[in-house]
């Protein structure tokens, strides 16, 4: 297989309430989400670099598309210092499950969290 730069090319969340989990993602990272209908589901975009063409995801509500704590583990980018997303969780309306953990110096930090719709989501920051 040649070289690739990236082992994940894009994430997909999945929610029953969109509405809800949209309001969930835009309140924890401070942003408007970008939503469209593709394919017959209805997805909102997570905030990315487009221009950077870095990995991207996306919550899905559609067909096939059911929440769940016991799938994949999906680490979202929590910027410089996770904390900053993860302190709004509670806020809106999700639960913490791990507070901010060192992995080690050249690793960084981790954090996990509840969603509204029932998914155990992970945070990833270096400091």
């Amino acid at each position: 297989m040649e070289k690739i730069t990236n082992s994940i090319n894009w994430v997909e969340i999945p929610v029953l309430n969109f509405d809800r989990a949209k309001e969930f993602y835009s309140r924890i990272y401070d942003f408007e989400m970008y939503e469209e209908t593709i394919g017959g589901c209805r997805m909102g975009f997570l905030p990315m670099d487009r221009e950077s063409q870095g990995v991207g995801g996306a919550i899905v509500q559609g067909n096939g598309y059911t929440p769940t704590s016991l799938g994949a583990k999906v680490y979202l980018n929590g910027g410089n210092d996770l904390r900053t997303v993860l302190n709004r969780v509670d806020g809106a309306g999700g639960e913490i499950l791990i507070h901010k953990t060192k992995i080690s110096d050249e690793i960084g930090y981790f954090a996990s969290f509840e969603d509204t719709e029932g998914n155990h989501i992970y945070l990833h920051s270096k400091e």
